[in-house]
């Protein structure tokens, strides 16, 4: 709330014509004003993360089984929850201010990645990356082709994986889903 505050006293005081629209559009994410200069800034900082967390694969698989027999078997949990945050947060803040925000991807294709790679974060982590890339630029390209002007990408993505999602909760409370 406190941001979301400072994110509305943002708009509020922006420019309406000019800073606005720029200001509302990203909040809802596109790929429409993206250059190689934006992956020269962001493909750093994305593959350090993602160096990370895969270097932290096998630990990760260990602490699914809770903090306890994880650290039975070697693996310092409130250090490791620390490097795993650190990344994650390095390589969405670096995404966000890309591409703006564009919601549940982040949510529904991991889900998705681990019906395909199972639950070995060696294999699920790249998978994820890999699925996630590949829906972005598929619904990019038909917000594209069915629209004349730049369709945020948040909103076909919501549409999506709003309901994908609780299809998803309701199947795993029925046991459905691993």
């Amino acid at each position: 709330s406190l941001f979301n505050a400072g994110v509305s006293i943002t708009k509020y005081l922006a420019d309406p014509y000019d800073d606005l629209p720029a200001i509302t559009f990203w909040l809802m994410g596109s790929l429409v004003g993206m250059r190689w200069e934006n992956l020269a800034f962001a493909a750093p900082v994305i593959l350090i993360g993602a160096a990370g967390l895969m270097a932290a694969a096998w630990r990760l698989n260990l602490l699914t089984m809770g903090d306890d027999e994880a650290r039975s078997m070697g693996v310092k949990a409130s250090r490791l929850k620390t490097i795993v945050i650190v990344c994650a947060t390095a390589m969405t803040a670096t995404a966000v201010s890309q591409a703006g925000t564009i919601g549940w991807i982040g949510l529904v294709i991991p889900h998705m990645a681990r019906m395909i790679a199972g639950p070995d974060h060696s294999r699920l982590i790249p998978m994820s990356a890999v699925m996630g890339g590949t829906f972005l630029l598929i619904i990019d390209d038909l917000t594209r082709v069915v629209s004349d002007t730049a369709l945020p990408l948040s909103i076909p993505i919501a549409l999506i994986g709003a309901p994908f999602f609780a299809i998803l909760l309701r199947r795993t409370k029925q046991g459905w889903v691993e």
